[in-house]
């Protein structure tokens, strides 16, 4: 009889924490179901076991280097011995210690984005290839997607917005780090119906408020100190803020609706009623699935105003 080699506890010092668990014959399934309670509520294509695992990794921090700036980001990189992962031309990963602040100009050389985050302007790109085409950021928070945009399309009549008055005096420290002159920043509560200056719009970017449950492995006290009757309340604010942006989107316009968050609540629930009560046609989905990275896993839809 072939004897099947069981490797010694010091054979694993480079395994993973679930291979070393299951050595020690624990139940991956209920140590996962422990350590995060909302299985039922996860969106269809996530997978639970795998996005789980997730939270024992460190996730890395990710840069987004600016339109020119590929070489001198790298080269300054190397030259102060911060290791990094090349991901592609604009996208290096870290350690999560990096200074790379101390060696970077920040917003004007490279943005510190996640690495889903940055895979957003995949679908910015397919609406932003107007010269001159009207954005706007409805909750815009730090500006981080508005200045995504501005990088895929420097010619955006960009206007921007946020509840928070602190947080949009970021946002203006950031553009002007980021070499963004030409925009609009003003304080709204989209709780409410709003007058917009400006409107109506061709893209309206809604990076909305949500439980954060995709970047959780970045504040893992949330798997202790989350209430479930948050989701529920995030989802009836999306959908709020979502009723009282459209009236100021253009006939034909795009609304790209972004959360990250992994419930289903937030995300494909609160698209079936925008298709079915805004009068919106979703052409384009995507759950991003940051765990297999060691990044944050977000969603994003692109709707269309229907004309018919």
């Amino acid at each position: 009889m072939l004897e099947v080699h069981k490797p010694k506890w010091n054979e694993l010092a480079s395994s993973t924490l679930e291979e070393k668990l299951t050595y020690l014959g624990a139940d991956m399934t209920h140590v996962f179901e422990n350590l995060f309670q909302w299985k039922d509520e996860l969106s269809p294509e996530i997978d639970f076991s795998q996005f789980a695992a997730s939270y024992v990794v460190q996730p890395d921090v990710f840069l987004r280097i600016r339109p020119g700036k590929e070489e001198i980001v790298r080269l300054k990189l190397k030259g102060h011995h911060i290791p990094f992962t090349k991901i592609s031309e604009s996208t290096v990963a870290l350690e999560a210690n990096s200074k790379v602040d101390q060696v970077l100009s920040i917003d004007k050389e490279a943005v510190v984005q996640d690495l889903s985050s940055q895979r957003v302007g995949i679908f910015f790109s397919e609406i932003l290839n107007q010269k001159e085409v009207k954005v706007w950021d409805c909750c815009a928070a730090s500006g981080g997607k508005s200045i995504m945009a501005y990088d895929i399309n420097p010619d955006i009549k960009l206007t921007a917005s946020d509840v928070r008055k602190s947080i949009l005096y970021n946002l203006d420290n950031r553009f002007e780090s980021a070499g963004i002159e030409h925009y609009k920043s003003i304080q709204l509560d989209l709780s409410k119906p709003q007058t917009v200056p400006d409107s109506p719009f061709d893209v309206i970017i809604a990076d909305v408020p949500c439980s954060g449950s995709g970047t959780w492995g970045r504040t893992p006290e949330q798997l202790v100190y989350f209430e479930d009757a948050k989701i529920d309340d995030y989802a009836t604010l999306q959908r709020t803020i979502i009723s009282n942006a459209v009236p100021h989107l253009k006939d034909e316009g795009y609304v790209v609706y972004i959360t990250c968050s992994v419930f289903k609540k937030e995300n494909e629930d609160n698209v079936e009623y925008l298709v079915n009560n805004l009068g919106l046609e979703q052409v384009n989905h995507k759950v991003i699935k940051g765990y297999h990275q060691k990044a944050d896993s977000m969603f994003v839809s692109v709707l269309k105003k229907d004309v018919s």
